[in-house]
């Protein structure tokens, strides 16, 4: 069946770039059941608005596996991070909330549900907040890291990073894990995951990245979507929610 989904992405201004990836608005949810959220290497601050006209606010971990999305919510607006705007942004570690996200208050960054009516409005005014806390340096370092990763589509081993950052392996793997819960490696099979969605999405079931064989690939897209990349490309009940809107990033 053909879900009615409203979606609209929107790509952040340039000299915000390196901390958002973009910010995104998704409503009709409430038309889907059992929904399901893939793994897609990003920090997501959600905007939604439940079924009872309540504003929630979340601050969502990285994922590893795919989870259910909540099924009292109607409609959401969302600011996609970069990683490394978990240090400069947020000024926080979100190691604990792998798979997971903690409540904000509801006034988070002078929000209400109002906001939650106009979304060029929105965006514009999470651009304000943004801007207002971008740090004076970051460290550029870990900014190459997360270019060198995203560049490669997360095909880069850890001695090419460290050796091109020039920042140690044991030094990189516990920014990760202390930073995001996770090792590198994992992060950089979820981008690669991330890329062959869109294969998937055009029929292409066969790895079209550097996964060892057919077997490999059928055991990581299972991993991080919970299915076969077969059923994954039928998407039956539209279940994926990014998977139907992939073609629109």
């Amino acid at each position: 069946m053909d879900i009615l989904l409203n979606y609209k992405l929107i790509k952040p201004e340039k000299s915000l770039a390196d901390f958002v990836y973009c910010f995104s608005s998704l409503q009709n949810l409430s038309n889907i059941d059992e929904a399901v959220i893939i793994p897609n290497g990003k920090i997501d601050l959600l905007f939604s608005k439940t079924t009872d006209n309540k504003l929630r606010i979340l601050l969502m971990g990285l994922e590893n596996k795919p989870k259910l999305a909540k099924s009292d919510v109607s409609n959401f607006f969302a600011i996609s991070f970069n990683p490394i705007a978990v240090e400069y942004i947020f000024q926080q570690s979100i190691a604990d909330l792998l798979n997971s996200g903690k409540a904000m208050t509801d006034n988070f960054w002078d929000f209400s549900i109002d906001d939650l009516n106009d979304f060029d409005a929105f965006c514009k005014k999470a651009s304000q907040k943004i801007h207002s806390l971008l740090p004076i340096e970051i460290d550029e370092r870990k900014r190459k890291l997360f270019e060198l990763i995203h560049t490669a589509n997360g095909e880069i081993s850890i001695k090419e990073l460290s050796e091109k950052v020039i920042w140690s392996d044991r030094q990189i793997n516990r920014y990760f894990n202390q930073q995001f819960g996770l090792s590198l490696k994992t992060y950089c099979n979820i981008l690669r995951f991330q890329v062959s969605l869109s294969h998937i999405k055009e029929g292409r079931l066969f790895p079209q990245l550097n996964f060892t064989d057919q077997s490999h690939f059928i055991k990581e897209i299972k991993k991080l979507s919970g299915v076969s990349p077969k059923e994954l490309f039928k998407n039956k009940n539209d279940r994926f929610l990014q998977f139907l809107v992939y073609n629109k990033q």
